[in-house]
């Protein structure tokens, strides 16, 4: 009888494969070699995705014989083993497995959907902040770049809010573009964001409607670009933008809407892991 695969073997067979291409076998030339760099930083990314503490994700491992298989792991790494991997990781690191997702997958978009998500920067619920009088007055914010055909994230950035998005816009595109539709060398993909991403750093063929301030607009580049996404809007192509508000939903849905580290070194790195194991899960 032909047995399903779990999701979670799945899950951990393309972490295992993304954190081989991308990461050196060992993290130091002296370390005590128990386990392989790209073992630990597996287990990481599965921690994630089940949305686990360590000491949670060390006894899960213990009760997941074929995750373990999986990844090749002879022995359990201790929850500590764990923590300190995550803290070497880095924004880099990350940025090569979502390219190498990514190029595996053949992606090319014809358009490029941007909006941000906030987490909360701690475990207290609302109705305890409510009670107390507590109410957090800043959050990590997840900024992703959604292909609206593949669903997947082409570029993420990470920031605090509450705050404008404009500036995150140009590293947004320069990301993108790699996997952007072109004919030839003429650009043929476009870029979308609803109005908080509104800027100096919007280009001419962006399709980010321009705010509207006093009611009225009067400069000509804003007044053609208010025309442009009301055409793109008629076309249904503007309407392609919801996308990265479904994206957003599933990551604070199935892998959490809080930030568990403490360091605000670390707190910014967790928006983008979550947006990895969001393409793993894809």
């Amino acid at each position: 009888m032909k047995t399903r695969e779990s999701r979670y073997v799945k899950v951990a067979r393309i972490a295992y494969h993304l954190t081989q291409e991308s990461l050196p076998r060992y993290s130091h030339p002296k370390s005590p070699h128990h386990f392989t760099l790209p073992q630990l930083a597996a287990c990481v990314l599965v921690m994630f995705y089940m949305d686990l503490s360590y000491r949670d994700m060390e006894e899960w491992l213990l009760a997941s014989d074929q995750v373990c298989q999986t990844l090749e792991l002879s022995r359990i790494p201790d929850h500590t083993t764990l923590q300190r991997t995550y803290k070497k990781l880095r924004m880099p690191d990350f940025e090569k497995m979502k390219n190498r997702l990514l190029d595996e997958n053949g992606v090319d978009e014809e358009g490029v959907a941007s909006d941000s998500t906030g987490f909360s920067p701690g475990q207290a619920s609302l109705y305890y902040q409510t009670r107390t009088g507590r109410l957090y007055q800043r959050w990590a914010k997840g900024i992703y770049a959604v292909g609206v055909a593949s669903q997947f994230i082409l570029a993420w950035r990470s920031g605090w809010g509450p705050g404008s998005d404009v500036a995150f816009l140009p590293g947004l595109r320069r990301d993108a573009r790699r996997y952007g539709r072109y004919r030839g060398k003429r650009k043929a993909w476009v870029m979308m964001a609803d109005s908080g991403f509104d800027g100096q750093t919007v280009q001419e063929d962006d399709l980010v409607p321009p705010v509207r301030r006093g009611g009225n607009l009067l400069s000509p580049e804003r007044k053609a670009r208010a025309d442009l996404v009301s055409q793109a809007r008629l076309d249904g192509l503007f309407g392609q933008r919801w996308k990265t508000e479904t994206v957003n939903s599933v990551i604070k849905r199935k892998f959490g809407d809080t930030i568990r580290s403490r360091k605000r070194s670390l707190q910014r790195r967790e928006p983008i892991i979550k947006g990895m194991v969001y393409n793993i899960h894809l």
